[in-house]
């Protein structure tokens, strides 16, 4: 909007104050002198080949439609993404032991990762922080997380110091701890939507086949995961099945001798567990009660015999008289997604393979599990696969709104045509920058695709929006055509080139952020290099091609009128 009001408000003010008669370029003297008699000589050759071009129409519309071609294929070849991996400064490292594995194995583990980080990755990382009886897939004495703080970006300037290649080395390094699997992983690109990067989605047991069937088949898929050389770390996000004391209530005999089943939780809970009471105030701070039994009469199965329930009558009633106990082996947690049965399940694409790729593969895994398992995606793979849904659906409506602009401001619908026609070119060359620096289809190159379609109708409307005033003034189709383009080369090229070294910044960004700042800037440079490059000789081809099609007024003015040769160029039309 800023932008709209300088030109419309300022730019005319400065242009009347600033600007200065056009002097003969041949007379011109010093470097500003030498540029323009090149520039004139360019524009001469371009006008030149634009017409030779016209001339031989349907051999460059031949070329046209195979750059059409191109842009669908690489469009559906381009790696498809959410967002781009960024360097955050900071690493989470995953560890987890076998069931049963005391805190002590558990913080020598954690020993081994700080001492890995802090001695053979003392260039990147700066410090670590450790958490035994922690992780993201539960609490217990077999997990503990790492938090690594890496240096400031401007002491890891090299790309084996980024974040990501710290974590590469740091898988390579704890795959020969045999007593943990531990990951190394970098948090997601956007906090709140899960805990690292990756994909993350729950396996769901839909006909309700049980949780022994639902872990076994979730260990096939792992199976699965682990054969495919799309696919890596692929993880559940939950603790193995483990021994569980289990207490059985005999409700019969619990009722009989006037005992309620919420005493008995109450007893357990308050006894095993504990239970909040208040909080008083000592020396000024406040500090709270728990109300919890001894160590000594909660550390073996057989202290549950020691401990009695009130009745309803008042009298005592030990547990052994309407309570037994086993052992038993299930699951810390229980999950349900969607109202089915689930385990969370995390992974990340191997190197060089978008996460697109890695989505697409989990679904044809999935799709050769037994009957009644589907998946859900969660997190940033559930919007990733949104986003997808939905670019074709905002392609379409911002091709639509231009054009429709564009048939308003002429009052025609056969030039907004010929100026969408030269949209395909700066998509091509958004796609082919992309391919050739292995950028991905996320949501910055779809802003950047979108700022494309934009700029290069803009370019294409300079010359259009001119060649219909030379029409309208007498000139013959093709005369006004190259007339045109002639005149607005300068202009189409000093905006273009403006913008191209704004978005170089964008393009060769490193650092923070640098991942969306190259998706963008890599796109929109490449769309408009073709725009440019490309699209101001194909433009007036797709123009007169246009409106010889359509056969709108102006083409019928042309009857008679254009001889299809090249009319002489003196140095006052220079």
């Amino acid at each position: 909007v800023l932008s709209v009001l300088v030109a419309l408000v300022l730019t005319p003010a400065l242009c009347a104050t600033i600007l200065r008669p056009p002097k003969d370029h041949a007379t011109q003297k010093g470097p500003f002198g030498w540029f323009n008699r090149i520039f004139d000589r360019g524009t001469t050759a371009y006008r030149d080949g634009s017409h030779g071009i016209i001339n031989r129409g349907k051999r460059f519309l031949v070329v046209f439609l195979a750059i059409v071609i191109a842009m669908g294929w690489m469009f559906a070849r381009l790696p498809s993404s959410f967002l781009p991996e960024e360097d955050q400064g900071i690493l989470i490292t995953s560890v987890q032991l076998p069931v049963g594995a005391t805190q002590d194995r558990t913080e020598r583990v954690l020993a081994q990762v700080t001492d890995h980080y802090l001695k053979q990755e003392n260039d990147a990382v700066e410090g670590v922080f450790t958490a035994s009886g922690f992780g993201f897939g539960g609490a217990g004495q077999n997990v503990g997380i790492a938090f690594v703080r890496m240096k400031d970006f401007d002491q890891r300037k090299s790309p084996a110091l980024a974040a990501q290649a710290v974590a590469g080395r740091a898988m390579g390094a704890f795959s020969r701890i045999r007593d943990a699997q531990v990951f190394a992983l970098a948090p997601p690109a956007i906090q709140g939507f899960g805990n690292t990067n990756g994909f993350d989605f729950y396996l769901q047991d839909v006909n309700g086949a049980g949780h022994d069937a639902l872990i076994q088949t979730r260990n096939q898929l792992l199976a699965l995961a682990g054969q495919s050389k799309l696919l890596a770390n692929t993880r559940p996000n939950g603790q193995e099945d483990q021994p569980q004391f289990s207490v059985d209530i005999d409700q019969e005999k619990a009722s009989a001798l006037g005992v309620s089943l919420a005493d008995i939780n109450n007893t357990l809970s308050t006894a095993w567990g504990s239970d909040y009471v208040n909080d008083f105030i000592d020396r000024g701070r406040v500090k709270p009660v728990y109300l919890q039994s001894g160590p000594n009469f909660r550390m073996q199965p057989e202290d549950l015999e020691k401990w009695q329930v009130r009745n309803s009558n008042g009298a005592m009633v030990p547990f052994s008289a309407f309570a037994s106990s086993h052992w038993t082996f299930g699951s810390p947690r229980l999950e349900r997604y969607n109202g089915s049965a689930a385990v969370e399940i995390q992974g990340a694409a191997a190197a060089g393979v978008s996460s697109g790729a890695a989505m697409d593969e989990i679904d044809r895994l999935v799709a050769q599990l037994p009957a009644g398992y589907s998946h859900e995606w969660t997190g940033l793979s559930h919007q990733e696969r949104l986003s997808g849904n939905q670019a074709l659906s905002l392609y379409a409506i911002s091709a639509l709104v231009v054009f429709l602009c564009l048939a308003a401001l002429y009052e025609s619908w056969s030039i907004p045509f010929a100026v969408m026609l030269s949209v395909p070119i700066g998509i091509f060359g958004a796609l082919l920058a992309a391919t050739l620096f292995g950028q991905t289809n996320d949501v910055y190159f779809k802003v950047g695709l979108l700022t494309t379609i934009g700029l290069a109708a803009k370019n294409a409307i300079l010359i259009v929006e001119f060649a219909i005033e030379r029409q309208t003034a007498g000139m013959g189709l093709v005369e006004a055509t190259l007339e045109a383009a002639r005149q607005r080369l300068r202009p189409i090229l000093m905006t273009s080139l403006a913008f191209i070294l704004g978005v170089t910044p964008l393009a060769i960004a490193s650092g923070a952020g640098s991942g969306a700042q190259n998706s963008v800037g890599i796109g929109v440079m490449g769309g408009m290099i073709a725009a440019t490059v490309i699209g101001v000789f194909l433009v007036p081809l797709l123009f007169v091609t246009v409106r010889r099609i359509f056969r709108g007024k102006a083409a019928k003015q042309d009857t008679g009128q254009d001889t299809g040769e090249t009319p002489p160029v003196t140095a006052n039309q220079q």
